[in-house]
């Protein structure tokens, strides 16, 4: 049985998203670690890990949960927005308006050929790989970053200092790299078409929308998640490493230990999954803060967004 409560979360579902251009890519990284209330000993309820969906087949499973548990929290790992000069410079008053002009032109910016010099980290006939002049020294470094992205690196500093010297190189990258190590440009621009498919599905997206969650007909919210943010310092790129990094949360809590076998299996074998699992529970673990939210009043957020957890 579901949690029936009025105010209660009845399901979370944090998704290792993928910009991949292969169907049988994106089946092999995507991957939704899926918390449902009611039963199990994991924070009162159970947790499944699936993976083998293209984008367009996961966004359909998430509308399936949605009208099965609206009151759900999803949570996707890539940007919801650009920074604010690049999102009016586009001609949008609003985030939502952006959406439709980064799916008009996606593809072409993402395209070999694209004469858009901003996105960066592939080289072709008119691409250098380099980063732009625009995008280098401190000011550059920043202008290239959304407030939300700056946002995740102050939250690791206080909640770890020696951790946020560390990971310098794995802090958050900017929304305009498409190439390269740690790129989250090619996810977010495959990704922000998908965004609008969720919101005509009924998902409240957040921090550009009042949440919904409550009350008599509640309705899902989707919400942005940085992993390393939850995960902490690990090489997720390491079975190792990942398997020993598990084994510790195991011996720390109760509901690691809940998992089944299957669950720590694929967590183990795939950084993918790994991400996916450890995001599910650290939402699951914070579930009553999503009841919390509320839509945006800063209009600079409301342009770019905000990333859960990083305050």
């Amino acid at each position: 049985m579901l949690e029936k409560s009025s105010a209660g979360i009845q399901r979370i579902v944090a998704v290792d998203w993928s910009g991949d251009a292969s169907a049988a890519g994106q089946r092999r990284k995507i991957w939704a670690g899926i918390w449902t209330a009611g039963g199990g000993d994991v924070f009162g309820g159970t947790v499944a890990l699936e993976g083998e969906r293209t984008r367009a087949e996961l966004v359909d499973a998430l509308g399936v949960m949605a009208r099965e548990t609206p009151r759900m929290v999803a949570g996707v790992d890539f940007c919801f927005s650009y920074p604010a000069w690049f999102v009016q410079e586009h001609g949008a008053a609003t985030a939502m308006e952006f959406w439709e002009i980064a799916a008009a032109h996606s593809e072409r910016w993402l395209a070999r050929e694209c004469d858009e010099a901003r996105f960066w980290g592939r080289t072709g006939p008119l691409r250098t790989g380099k980063k732009p002049r625009e995008f280098c020294g401190d000011a550059g470094a920043l202008r290239m970053l959304r407030r939300a992205d700056e946002a995740c690196k102050v939250r690791a500093a206080i909640l770890d200092p020696a951790l946020a010297a560390r990971v310098k190189g794995i802090a958050p990258k900017s929304p305009f790299q498409i190439g390269g190590a740690g790129a989250v440009g090619t996810g977010t621009l495959r990704g922000i078409p998908q965004l609008q498919r969720l919101h005509a599905a009924g998902f409240r997206v957040w921090p550009f929308e009042e949440p919904e969650l409550r009350g008599r007909e509640p309705r899902p919210l989707l919400v942005e998640i940085y992993p390393r943010l939850l995960t902490g310092e690990v090489n997720k790129g390491s079975a190792k490493a990942r398997a020993a990094y598990l084994a510790q949360r195991r011996k720390e809590g109760a509901a690691y230990r809940a998992l089944s076998r299957g669950v720590l299996a694929k967590a183990r074998t795939s950084e993918d999954a790994f991400d996916a699992l450890v995001s599910v529970m650290a939402m699951a673990e914070q579930r009553g803060s999503f009841l919390a939210l509320r839509k945006a009043s800063d209009p600079v957020t409301l342009l770019e967004g905000a990333v859960w957890g990083a305050g």
